[in-house]
């Protein structure tokens, strides 16, 4: 896995399994659920795993607790992969058309190339239509050394001919790292890892779904562990 990629939950509904269970109980109650919900997590978890997703589930009362996270130093493929799921799901990423600093570091020697410019690891890869290849150190060492030339144009545009970030940008390599902020519901979460934790899916957006669903267990440990044992990996039908 990239060592730089990083995922940090920076906000979250407390209880969230609660919450679940009173959204579900409320579809056939005639009660005030706020008067009958389990006040033990680990309880209402049990239930919404015996009642709601066993079976044939019922994802509904899921899109009710949130949760946020921040992800840094992400290539900007996968941020673009990333946005493509916007039901129940709201991002907002760095945007190079202001910032780009760190690029003119890279390029006078303040960082490493690596810090603000993603590349594979050296290894054997094989591209959707099936055909096998080697990644080498040779030819990531090349890519390296033009990311940096490509850098530096981007550097001496801005600061030696006067052009904006949003127009040099348009100079540097497609996977520059990018941060960014993605709040989802649960349940929109688990479609977000249903299409790219599959084994088919970009390396790199797996990376990104291998770093979230620790913390998605520890926000829900029911659910997580229900999702984890049915469906994660697995290439399911988005719920």
């Amino acid at each position: 896995m990239d060592p730089l990629l990083r995922v940090t939950t920076i906000a979250c509904t407390p209880n969230p399994q609660s919450v679940v269970y009173a959204a579900m109980h409320q579809d056939y109650s005639d009660g005030y659920v706020a008067d009958e919900s389990p006040k033990d997590e680990a309880k209402a978890g049990e239930i919404i795993v015996k009642r709601l997703l066993k079976g044939e589930p019922h994802f509904g009362p899921l899109e009710h607790p949130q949760i946020t996270f921040a992800v840094g130093y992400c290539p900007h493929s996968v941020m673009q992969q990333a946005r493509t799921h916007r039901v129940g799901t709201s991002f907002d990423c760095q945007s190079f058309r202001y910032t780009g600093d760190n690029i003119v570091q890279a390029a006078q020697g303040q960082k490493d190339i690596e810090e603000v410019i993603y590349f594979r690891p050296i290894g054997q890869y094989t591209d959707r239509s099936g055909k096998r290849y080697f990644y080498s150190e040779e030819m990531r060492n090349e890519d390296k050394e033009i990311a940096l030339s490509l850098c530096g144009h981007y550097a001496h545009r801005i600061e030696h001919e006067g052009l904006s970030n949003e127009h040099a940008r348009g100079m540097l390599p497609f996977d520059y790292r990018q941060h960014f902020v993605v709040s989802f519901n649960a349940r929109s979460l688990m479609h977000f890892l249903d299409l790219r934790a599959k084994t088919d899916a970009q390396l790199e957006i797996r990376w990104l779904c291998e770093l979230m669903f620790p913390l998605f267990k520890e926000w829900m440990p029911a659910v997580a562990g229900w999702y984890e044992a049915n469906r994660l990996g697995k290439g399911r039908l988005a719920p």
